[in-house]
């Protein structure tokens, strides 16, 4: 029996590394992307039905992590990427088996020029990301308001987020503005640097590739400032092979 995963379809997000992409669904709700199916997958009939659910289950390959291996613990950055759990006590990307999970929202269900295609929002998949299976979410078992949740039991701290008069001036010049700059004020406010760097003074400059813009930004206490946004190249990122 052949136990191989077989991607279904690839994502298409704003997200383009890593280090842009939220911690966890939700945090960015204005981040919208779509799902392509592909192969035996992109048939209609595949997602007959499935417009009547308002969210969906997404699965998915940690595909820029499948070389690098695993080990049984980590450093979550909930506890200042200091303290270490043990892996299945964690989301952490490098696991044994390279599998995700997120609830996102569900926008559409629509077929495009012969594919199948599922627009969702408040995803934290990077560009390009292979899905290996869509499940409907289902509030009346999936959603559990008492449960526990340990170490991760409350909402992350946000940060608030500013633009310099060229930085603002700078995006306003570019398509879909509006849309483009509140991604980057939710994405930016869950402060995405390394867990040792927060609560300490920084004065180094960041950038994210969110879109097609490198977006630099600093952090001064609990103010991040975007000071510029840039047209970011591709040339250094490897896309999957879609079949």
């Amino acid at each position: 029996m052949n136990n191989a995963l077989t991607p279904i379809g690839y994502i298409q997000s704003p997200f383009k590394e890593k280090f842009a992409v939220p911690r966890q669904p939700g945090l960015a709700p204005s981040a919208i992307a779509s799902i392509s199916l592909c192969g035996k997958a992109n048939h209609e009939d595949s997602v007959r039905g499935l417009e009547q659910f308002s969210h969906i289950w997404v699965l998915f390959l940690f595909s820029e992590n499948k070389e690098k291996g695993w080990t049984p613990t980590v450093r979550p950055p909930r506890l200042g990427g200091n303290t270490r759990m043990g892996v299945f006590a964690s989301r952490a990307t490098f696991r044994p088996n390279g599998i995700g999970m997120s609830v996102v929202s569900l926008n559409a269900v629509r077929v495009e020029k012969g594919h199948v295609v599922i627009d969702v929002s408040s995803c934290d998949l990077i560009d390009g990301t292979p899905i290996i299976d869509i499940k409907p979410y289902i509030p009346y078992s999936d959603a559990l308001p008492h449960a526990r949740a340990g170490y991760a039991s409350h909402p992350p701290k946000t940060l608030n987020v500013t633009f310099t008069d060229a930085a603002s001036r700078a995006i306003s010049k570019r398509e879909n503005s509006a849309h483009k700059m509140q991604v980057i004020k939710e994405v930016l406010a869950q402060d995405p640097r390394p867990a040792y760097k927060k609560e300490k003074p920084d004065h180094k400059t960041y950038a994210v590739h969110l879109f097609e813009m490198n977006v630099k930004f600093t952090v001064k206490a609990d103010l991040i400032t975007v000071t510029a946004i840039e047209t970011a190249s591709d040339k250094d990122r490897v896309y999957p092979q879609k079949t």
